[in-house]
């Protein structure tokens, strides 16, 4: 607590320094040399990191960290990177850097999928691509945004393209093999994605049971009577998820924690199979946005889901019958929602919802479905409801898996409502 707590007052001291710095750059007893320029991005790209950070917090602690000294103005830090991004400075590729990871990483894992941050990220893009078309990260980035509009062979063949533009920088080959794994599950090409999370099993440290999970996940989707030519089992991969747990400052990364709750039920000596962990990891890092654009690719999620269903109905009831057709109603409402169907999604969102007291483990679906159907309400134009169904989920369910991600959501979700987060009307419906 005490290392906290300096290393609090050190964010603060470094982010005072930029407030003075930005002060008196603008006054009149500043003299503007031949590096003022450069002055003038470093302070840029400081303070717009710390406004775009922070405001990305939820607003209880927001107000904390204001009454500390801080300022979390979203718009105001956007302008600030976006001027030094724009600028012929030091520090103007690292404001543009920081702005497409927020642009094509930031603003998915908090749900929003606008297509102006997109058309946003391309723009920045646009001049690094003509000054580097070799520059590894600009190829990884470009091929990010292609993944976010749907276009999946061309960001494969990008992310490809990143990995042969160097061979120092292995972490970021991680980066590519990471998205590239991704971009064959949307295309439901288990054995690649499955050869990408076998790659990072190997070569990557920053989460090898999420690596492994993923690995033992694809394994799973593959028809029973296919030949594993991996020389792997699926179960064994499931089983030695918990022996690869780390923790990071003292916490385990939630998408771990996660991989390993729902891998505990492969310790029975005859596991009850999961479903579909792989469109459920999807779900979790927002994969079913990327498909939204592409009928074809959610027709596949759909058919893939509608054939685990159907195994599910036909199987022996179990203590995880109700969780598993639960996470089934709350993904085939994603992809109706993603055909248009607005009506079955809501209905399927509606059916996880109303079997809350029967689920047993997963309990982050009540939750993620009560989201889901205020996105939902969102589109119709029922505002209200979305409203009331947001405050819902933040005041009345705690402690489940990834929860500071729907939480996330849900504070991204009102404030594009324009809502008061911390509202105490009546959340029962």
């Amino acid at each position: 607590m005490v290392s906290f707590i300096k290393g609090g007052i050190k964010v603060r001291n470094s982010y005072l320094i930029y407030k003075d710095l930005h002060t008196f750059i603008k006054s009149h007893n500043c003299l503007k040399g031949s590096s003022h320029v450069h002055l003038e991005g470093g302070i840029s790209f400081g303070i717009g990191a710390f406004n775009l950070t922070l405001s990305l917090f939820p607003p209880r602690i927001l107000k904390v960290l204001e009454f500390a000294g801080f300022s979390g103005d979203k718009e105001y830090g956007l302008s600030l990177l976006h001027d030094g991004a724009t600028g012929v400075n030091l520090r103007s590729m690292l404001c543009a850097l920081l702005l497409l990871c927020y642009y094509t990483f930031l603003t998915f894992i908090l749900g929003r999928t606008g297509e102006g941050e997109v058309a946003e990220a391309e723009r920045l893009l646009k001049p690094f691509r003509l000054r580097y078309p070799r520059g590894a990260i600009f190829l990884f980035f470009a091929g990010r945004t292609e993944e976010i509009k749907g276009n999946i062979d061309e960001a494969i063949a990008l992310f490809e393209d990143g990995c042969k533009a160097q061979q120092a920088w292995k972490q970021f080959h991680h980066m590519c093999y990471w998205e590239l794994m991704w971009c064959f599950t949307y295309k439901r090409a288990w054995k690649m994605a499955y050869f990408y999370a076998d790659l990072l099993s190997q070569e990557s440290r920053w989460s090898k049971a999420m690596y492994v999970y993923m690995k033992a996940a694809y394994l799973s989707m593959l028809p029973k009577d296919e030949a594993r030519p991996f020389g792997e089992d699926e179960v064994d991969l499931f089983r030695q998820v918990p022996t690869f747990k780390q923790k990071i400052a003292g916490k385990s990364p939630p998408t771990e924690k996660f991989a390993i709750r729902k891998a505990r039920r492969y310790k029975a000596p005859h596991p009850v199979k999961l479903p579909v962990p792989v469109l459920e990891m999807m779900y979790m890092w927002n994969g079913f946005s990327m498909i939204s654009k592409r009928p074809e690719l959610t027709e596949g999620m759909m058919q893939t889901l509608v054939e685990a269903e159907r195994t599910l109905l036909e199987s022996p009831e179990n203590q995880y019958s109700v969780d598993d057709r639960c996470l089934i109603h709350l993904l085939k409402g994603l992809c109706f929602k993603n055909q248009g169907l607005l009506q079955a999604a809501e209905e399927c969102f509606n059916k996880v919802c109303s079997s809350e007291k029967k689920i047993k483990f997963d309990h982050y679906l009540v939750p993620n479905s009560l989201v889901e159907l205020s996105l939902l309400y969102i589109d119709r134009g029922r505002r209200d409801e979305a409203i009331k169904l947001l405050h819902k989920t933040k005041q009345n369910y705690k402690d489940y898996s990834m929860e500071s991600r729907t939480q996330f959501r849900v504070h991204a979700a009102l404030a594009k409502l324009k809502a008061d987060p911390g509202d105490d009307e009546d959340t029962r419906l």
